[in-house]
């Protein structure tokens, strides 16, 4: 297989899969696009199932006011920079520190130097996700990387020394750089080729890789690609699925056949294959699904209803024929440049009681140490303010959850809580501006965790995740572990 790893992506390879899409078609909706899905894989089947949830906020989420530095010293230099006010109060775009009382963190092993962190006060059921059921971890600035980078080097004119992800604090290149270690333009995402390597593992392949969010690279491998359905259940072909087409039955009938028959002619087969592919597996997920859940459940929000379906959806993994999928859904509007005080609180409320009700459904199923769920977006922001909002940046905090993962801890190295040059880590200097964080964690590490757990063989990981091979033991003074160590 030909995986993320860019020099695997040879001009054969590209003619290859330029012509399967062109034999996928284009006219039809796009539960067409289900494109010619091979059915070897590099993995044995297994008798357990996992399924891998990612959660991908787009806009660029606000890290300062998500995984809040609570301390006293860092508190105060927060609350500062974004415009607090005297006695620790609310001022700017900053929280004040007796909101976050009933959200602090009290992780398992404490944080060196005394730092304490809570989460933003509407995020009550992660919160007790973390302190009370112990599964829920927190990874502290987490961005893309090539490699681990200083300021100095980041500053430095020699990026072929001192490379840097491209077209950094851009918000279609860095969503797809999070996705496919790439920037806009991608076609193969580290979720889809970790799919590639689990297609054997699955009596139907085309519900390895499931999005209920639209297209996203990320699900996109090179042999597995997204099978998308949406909050409702399966997008079926309207020619097919009425019970009328211009309110005959006997057009509806004849349709049926024409878009699904066996075809003299190759490319008009191939289509016709491909159709009466989506139909069947239409079926297949409409019957898989089976009732909704009773109201509340899960909340009826944007991402409650993803995170519903995808429930059902695992409910329904053995009608589907699977034992390994990747999901992927997400929330938008995270784009605060103005209105973060106001606007926010809403965006992490949904968030977190999507995320927590989720969990709930996948202990109710039985399934919570089968189910890891995890956040991803764009970039961190800024962590000065820019008046009533903040700017781009690049790393931030992310949450990973579920029964497989070692909760109740903080991952990840501390920032030190500054917009200026200082650093209490020798040869690390943890921001390039306005507290916009390098990155102490990979995507790689982050992603190389996750498939580790999943079940990806050692030997295919930095394949997946190309840069990982530049990662492993203390540079800068910071630990870079290929592992991370927060899954089970």
């Amino acid at each position: 297989m030909y995986l993320i790893d860019p020099a695997a992506h040879t001009r054969r390879a590209f003619l290859r899969r330029s012509g399967q899409l062109a034999l996928t078609g284009t006219a039809l909706p796009f539960a067409l696009n289900l494109a010619a899905m091979g059915e070897a894989a590099a993995q044995a089947a297994g008798d357990d199932y996992k399924a891998l949830v990612c959660v991908f906020l787009f806009g660029g989420n606000d890290y300062a006011n998500t995984v809040v530095t609570y301390d006293d010293p860092s508190y105060n230099a927060y609350s500062t920079i974004r415009g607090g006010g005297a006695g620790q109060v609310a001022g700017g775009v900053a929280i004040g520190k007796a909101e976050l009382t009933p959200t602090l963190l009290a992780p398992t092993t404490a944080l060196p130097d005394g730092r304490q962190y809570a989460l933003h006060p509407s995020m009550t059921e992660l919160a007790t996700l973390f302190n009370t059921d112990a599964k829920m971890a927190v990874q502290l600035n987490v961005g893309p990387l090539v490699v681990p980078l200083t300021r100095a080097q980041f500053n430095n004119g020699n990026k072929k020394l001192y490379p840097q992800p491209p077209k950094l604090f851009s918000h279609n290149d860095q969503q797809s750089t999070w996705q496919s270690s790439s920037p806009e333009g991608s076609t193969v995402g580290w979720g889809g080729n970790i799919g590639d390597l689990m297609l054997g593992q699955n009596s139907n392949s085309l519900f390895t890789c499931m999005s209920v969010s639209g297209n996203a690279v990320f699900l996109s491998g090179d042999t597995a690609l997204q099978y998308q359905v949406s909050t409702g259940g399966a997008v079926g072909i309207n020619s097919v699925k009425s019970a009328n087409v211009y309110g005959s039955s006997s057009v509806k009938a004849a349709m049926a056949q024409l878009v699904q028959e066996a075809r003299g002619h190759s490319l008009e087969n191939e289509y016709n294959k491909v159709t009466k592919r989506a139909v069947e597996a239409e079926g297949s997920v409409t019957s898989a699904i089976g009732a909704a859940f009773p109201a509340n459940t899960l909340p009826n929000t944007g991402l409650g209803n993803q995170l519903a379906m995808v429930a059902r959806l695992i409910r329904g993994r053995t009608t589907l024929g699977a034992k390994r999928q990747v999901f992927f859904v997400s929330m938008g509007g995270f784009d605060l440049h103005d209105n973060l005080i106001a606007n926010q609180p809403g965006l992490m409320k949904q968030l977190s009681d999507a995320m927590a009700a989720f969990h709930r459904q996948m202990v109710v199923q039985g399934m919570a140490d089968k189910v890891t769920t995890f956040t991803a977006s764009d970039f961190g922001r800024t962590l000065a303010m820019n008046g009533d909002g903040s700017d781009h940046g690049w790393g931030g905090h992310h949450f990973v959850v579920g029964g497989a993962v070692k909760g109740k801890q903080i991952y990840g190295t501390p920032q030190v809580v500054s917009i200026n040059n200082d650093s209490k880590l020798a040869g690390y200097e943890g921001h390039v501006g306005q507290g916009r964080l390098i990155p102490s964690t990979s995507v790689d590490q982050y992603g190389g965790t996750l498939a580790s757990w999943f079940g990806v063989p050692a030997g295919s990981l930095e394949n997946i995740l190309p840069n990982l091979k530049n990662f492993g033991g203390n540079v800068n003074g910071i630990n870079y572990p290929k592992n991370i160590g927060f899954m089970a």
